[in-house]
């Protein structure tokens, strides 16, 4: 089973710009659908953004479209979640997800293989 790190949050002005990184371990990173999920608290866990294992195929959040952008380095095991013009909104904790089955990941959170710790996303009005 790989394992997840997530990195790059922090704390940003609105309409400013932060990339996510997650890097994976322990597992054959080029077989898995990779996502991002975002969860606040007392809310439910939902989706972003997934790739599937070659990079060929993107998914988004209605949320999000148009502003964030999922692309993954199978030689570096990474998966990024390059996110422009940043809302108050888009205030949560990122998740990185893995799975062998790509639609899994964008169905998810539920079912999904692996999941990272998280990282803390803040943007202020």
């Amino acid at each position: 089973q790989v394992q997840l790190e997530e990195s790059g949050g922090g704390l940003v002005q609105a309409g400013g710009s932060l990339r996510l990184s997650c890097a994976a371990s322990g597992g054959t990173f080029s077989a898995y659908g990779l996502g991002w999920f975002r969860q606040n608290s007392g809310k439910e866990r939902e989706f972003v953004a997934a790739i599937n294992w070659s990079g060929e195929s993107t998914y988004y959040a209605d949320s999000v479209k148009g502003r964030f952008t999922i692309s993954r380095d199978n030689a570096k095991n990474t998966v990024y979640l390059q996110m422009n013009g940043l809302k108050p909104e888009d205030t949560a904790v990122y998740y990185c997800a893995a799975d062998y089955v790509t639609q899994r990941v964008v169905r998810g959170p539920d079912g999904i293989n692996s999941w990272g710790r998280g990282t803390q996303v803040t943007v202020s009005s």
